[in-house]
């Protein structure tokens, strides 16, 4: 498949440019974004939103649908889940309440602390936050045969865990990138659900203060970087 590619190479990662104003590139890998003038609104879904949207279909069709990591992906994901007619269940750092009024603001039926139990098991669970702690509370949250996705590149390790977390059939799986259909199926379907970014824009100078804002989770939906003018 071709998001297992052995060499994969990364515009931005492994390649500089991320930022370029301009740029050539081969038309089999470039997706269509509509209409729209609003480039900051749009940025969050060539990233997040794909990504979101590879591990949301790993779910299958989990109606409860618990989300760990509340940030630019996941409440991206929230809404196309809710669009398709799922529950959501939103997880966060305890306390960040602004994070979790945005998940109910979106549809989400429950929102609350990763370390806290929703009233019913659930069928998926997708980890956003890159902590490998998330794992066993996750595991330990859906269902018999539920499955729990873990969406990040990279995540701290993971904790001993006792086996019965696992056991009942319970599924642990990691997303690796996407394919080409992942982009045109996804942004396909963004417009028909509705789908509304919450953003806030940095210049491109404050890169490094951004990053450390999220992982301190006080940036409220996604962040994105404008390059100067």
């Amino acid at each position: 498949m071709e998001n297992l590619c052995d060499y994969p190479l990364f515009t931005g990662y492994t390649r500089d440019g991320g930022f370029a104003t301009h740029t050539i590139a081969d038309a089999r890998y470039a997706f269509p974004l509509g209409e729209g003038d609003d480039d900051v609104a749009i940025a969050p879904l060539l990233c997040a939103g794909l990504i979101g949207w590879r591990s949301l279909v790993m779910t299958g069709q989990a109606e409860r649908l618990g989300i760990y990591g509340f940030g630019a992906a996941g409440h991206i994901v929230a809404q196309v889940a809710r669009w398709q007619g799922r529950q959501v269940y939103a997880f966060t750092r305890r306390g960040d309440e602004a994070a979790q009024n945005l998940a109910r603001e979106l549809g989400a039926i429950w929102s609350g602390a990763s370390d806290d139990l929703p009233e019913m098991p659930l069928d998926a669970a997708i980890i956003y936050a890159p902590v490998g702690e998330l794992i066993p509370l996750a595991l330990r949250a859906v269902r018999k045969g539920g499955r729990v996705v873990c969406a990040g590149i990279h995540m701290s390790d993971l904790p001993s865990f006792p086996y019965r977390l696992l056991w009942e059939e319970r599924q642990l799986v990691s997303v690796a990138n996407l394919t080409r259909q992942d982009g045109l199926d996804f942004l396909r379907i963004a417009p028909q659900a509705g789908i509304h970014t919450h953003t806030t824009p940095y210049p491109l100078a404050q890169a490094n203060e951004v990053l450390a804002r999220l992982r301190q989770s006080e940036i409220l939906g996604a962040a994105v970087l404008v390059p100067n003018e």
